[in-house]
């Protein structure tokens, strides 16, 4: 009987699986695909010789976790790679923006939309660097951050806080409007708010645009070599090392809960796996608590609030093999290994506007990866491994590109919408799919087939949105890994911090876990000592 079980191998899980296996817990981890690795897997099926990642790709916020730096993953292989350039922004008049780890490049590159707003570039980058360390600590510890959150007030306190604290909760247009004269730096910002489903008008949206842009100009946004299943396999081979043990093709059905607490879990396969102290579940808010977990085992208050809970948009997704470099127009976008496809702030307020009112977005704002630009291993010289991926939404009620996609995601409505993606792409970049020599396509019901985490193609969790975050995430008066049932823990992207792969919420959840063990134990200790000086027991 292991001491702990670990339901599901993404990132979270394998994070949180190795720092059980550090404490001296053995472990057992029960993946349901026939790999590990969640959303942070590759292949090598779009075309031979060709890696295209299969979810995730670009990783600046493992970059800047702590928790991932602590486990030393370069002792098991993993190593990075950084595409020239970070991410740039073009436009169909040939301008672009560039976000570069030389704050001096960025800086020159908004100067060109504006004089001086290279210099505004550098006032945010400057209050980054004075907050950083206290920011990422508190964004990567279970919430509320004590200690890390009491630093960064009396620090903020001393510094203008207020009005570091307004900037962070500014929609990302006001943001922009506020802080640049020139299209640039706006596009930067408001690009990333949306790599979360945050539109440019939203609240919070301009802090969370300003710390992917700001985690971009320190780290970078790096990918593992080789694919990004290179980063899984590092985690699995760091836990295996240590004792751990992982299974695949096992799907849990159940949590077995007796006298209120988590025993062990149940697989399809009718095998029950009995946990001797805890039960860590890397799944999403609504499998855990409206399939593994019966709702006799919950507060009526928790199965109310979950009819609330809110996932982020819907994702589809393109990959390609490409026969040369992506023709861009502006050569600056050819050396990033991200370039956000939107041609204005006002492009991405109208997709964003399209979304919320259930359509399918005429001219998708794309997210597109060269991924070879960044990784000279992921293809034959010469060639492009690609992708792109854009957002719709769950529920569709019309087709605002009138070419009646209407959300049954059949063959007819993939091509469709792959169609829609490379003419978006084509806006930018002229003659691109005269290169295209294989595509894939992976609409939302097809990402989760392949992960049933990302529910209808959901990649973070749940919505980024105020709503469901810090005490709200996953719901109201929660923000940490403990859960209503004693002895299991979420260790998922659906609770505190979120989505990104940087292993917090794993990280979070075994660190409570091996709290409440500490706990028992001393409760355990109390009681004995307690009975002896009742009984005179001196043994």
């Amino acid at each position: 009987m292991p001491d702990a079980v670990v339901v599901g191998s993404g990132p979270n899980g394998l994070v949180a699986a190795n720092l059980l296996a550090d404490a001296g817990w053995s472990v057992e981890v029960l993946e349901e695909q026939p790999e590990p690795g969640g959303a942070v897997r590759h292949d090598s099926e779009v075309a031979p010789g060709f890696v295209n990642d299969l979810f995730s790709s670009f990783y600046p916020l493992a970059a800047a976790s702590p928790v991932l730096a602590g486990l030393r993953l370069q002792d098991h292989g993993l190593r990075w790679a950084h595409a020239p350039h970070v991410l740039a922004h073009p436009l169909t008049d040939g301008t672009c923006a560039v976000l570069d780890r030389d704050v001096a490049v960025t800086a020159a590159s908004l100067d060109a939309f504006a004089p001086g707003d290279g210099a505004a570039w550098d006032r945010l980058h400057e209050v980054w660097d004075r907050y950083r360390s206290d920011i990422l600590d508190a964004l990567f510890t279970p919430f509320p951050p004590v200690r890390a959150g009491a630093r960064l007030a009396l620090r903020l306190r001393s510094g203008g806080g207020l009005r570091l604290a307004r900037t962070l909760v500014l929609p990302v247009r006001r943001l922009g409007e506020e802080e640049f004269r020139g299209e640039g730096g706006k596009l930067l910002l408001a690009g990333n708010a949306l790599h979360a489903d945050l539109a440019p008008e939203a609240a919070g949206s301009g802090g969370f645009g300003w710390l992917m842009s700001m985690l971009g100009q320190t780290y970078g946004f790096p990918v593992p070599v080789g694919g990004s299943g290179a980063l899984t396999a590092a985690l699995v081979h760091r836990l295996q090392a240590r004792g751990g043990s992982l299974r695949c093709g096992e799907r849990v059905e159940r949590i077995v809960v007796c006298d209120r607490r988590a025993v062990g879990v149940r697989t399809a396969g009718g095998e029950t796996v009995d946990a001797r102290r805890a039960v860590l579940a890397d799944v999403s808010v609504p499998a855990l608590y409206g399939d593994l977990v019966g709702p006799e085992h919950l507060p009526d208050q928790v199965v109310a609030d979950l009819r609330r809970f809110q996932w982020d948009f819907a994702t589809f997704k393109v990959d390609w093999a490409l026969d040369g470099p992506v023709p861009w127009r502006c050569e600056d976008a050819a050396r990033a290994g991200t370039v956000h496809l939107a041609d204005g702030l006002d492009e991405l307020t109208r997709f964003a506007a399209q979304i919320a009112m259930r359509q399918v977005p005429d001219r998708p704002f794309s997210l597109f990866g060269q991924m070879t630009t960044t990784d000279p291993v992921r293809s034959p010289s010469g060639t492009e491994s690609a992708w792109a991926y854009t957002h719709v939404p769950h529920e569709i009620r019309a087709d605002a590109g009138d070419e009646g996609i209407t959300g049954s995601w059949d063959a007819k409505e993939q091509e469709l919408m792959a169609d829609r993606v490379e003419r978006q792409v084509e806006r930018f970049a002229p003659g691109f799919r005269s290169l295209i020599r294989a595509r894939r396509i992976l609409a939302p019901p097809t990402l989760q087939a392949l992960n049933a985490n990302l529910e209808g193609g959901a990649i973070n969790g749940g919505t980024t949105a105020m709503h469901q975050q810090l005490v709200f995430r996953p719901v109201p008066g929660t923000g940490r890994p403990e859960t209503p049932v004693a002895g299991l823990f979420l260790a998922s992207a659906g609770a505190h911090p979120g989505g990104g792969v940087h292993g917090a919420p794993g990280a979070n959840a075994a660190r409570a876990a091996l709290r409440r063990q500490r706990f028992g134990d001393l409760t355990r200790v109390q009681r004995a000592l307690t009975r002896r000086d009742r009984t005179g027991d001196k043994k």
